[in-house]
């Protein structure tokens, strides 16, 4: 395998294990975060293979390849195309991948600026949360050019399990946003008919088993319920807010298409109010508990005596 010299924007839950997965099968690595000391604690536990650099534009100057993983395309953006960005760094043929979840005619535009110094883009949102990062699990939805993709695709498989080539540059972007509605919209119906279900005297615990060898079962009963939910911990570390962001680009993508989408549109308005309610920094994991607060029924393991009417 060559080693490469590869930049990595974006320290957080997701980026931090991304990296290392990386620095482990021996490429070097320069690091940069808004947060310095995460900077150094990584570059501290990597030892040689990391080294931190001040700014984006410091951390790409001899990198073949940038990795970002940043919280929206407004971000990237600023940290691809801003005063100390990526650009005043980037050699010609170098590549930025942009890992995060971006808007997509955000993404077009930065990979446009880019593109006329002579760097590639390719977006390569994921699915997997912070413990498949974590056990390089991820899935890579990758928008961009073939050739753009094939350089990058062994340091993909380092750090998932399954990467798609889903079209050109933002159609990644696109699909990840898409992913994370039907996942909203999945959340919100799983959450009513467990409440429901409660009401009416059954177990939850039971419910999810039932619905896990059923058609109703999903990634959420698979992963969520009970690990989140069931549990009282309601601590996914993905935030509410970010899933929001997520719905917004779906339904402004839907708008740009004229596409009617009043099932997801109704479904943005109650995202909405659970992020009002669970305030900023919440876990995504609070939308369960909204919905247990509007029906003033809690989703807590085992039988309780019907509330609703059984017939």
């Amino acid at each position: 395998m060559q080693t490469l010299e590869i930049g990595f924007v974006g320290l957080g839950v997701m980026g931090e294990p991304m990296a290392t997965h990386l620095a482990r099968a021996g490429h070097r690595l320069r690091l940069h975060d808004a947060n310095p000391a995460v900077v150094r604690a990584l570059a501290g536990l990597l030892g040689g293979a990391a080294r931190s650099a001040d700014t984006p534009a410091a951390l790409a100057e001899g990198c073949d390849i940038v990795i970002t993983m940043l919280p929206n395309g407004h971000v990237v953006q600023q940290v691809a195309l801003g005063e100390q960005g990526l650009l005043n760094g980037l050699k010609r043929g170098a590549l930025l991948l942009d890992t995060s979840s971006s808007e997509p005619w955000l993404t077009r535009q930065t990979a446009a600026a880019l593109a006329e110094r002579g760097v590639a883009m390719v977006d390569a949102p994921v699915s997997g949360a912070q413990w498949g990062a974590q056990q390089a699990n991820l899935v890579f939805m990758v928008g961009g050019e073939a050739a753009d993709l094939a350089r990058v695709r062994p340091l993909l498989d380092l750090m998932g399990r399954a990467v798609f080539h889903v079209g050109a540059l933002g159609a990644g972007h696109a699909m990840k946003c898409i992913n994370n509605l039907i996942t909203s919209m999945t959340f919100s119906a799983t959450m009513e008919g467990l409440v429901l279900g409660k009401r009416l005297g059954l177990d939850p615990a039971a419910m999810v088993d039932v619905l896990d060898a059923s058609t109703g079962g999903s990634w959420i009963t698979r992963n969520h319920i009970r690990q989140r939910v069931l549990s009282r911990s309601f601590d996914d570390p993905f935030k509410l807010e970010l899933m929001l962001k997520d719905i917004g680009i779906a339904m402004e993508l839907g708008r740009e298409s004229q596409l009617p989408m009043p099932l997801s549109g109704l479904g943005q308005q109650l995202w909405r109010a659970a992020a009002l309610a669970a305030g900023p920094g919440a876990s995504v994991s609070e939308l369960a508990r909204w919905v247990e607060q509007q029906a003033r029924t809690s989703v807590t393991p085992g039988a309780a005596q019907p509330e609703g009417a059984l017939r």
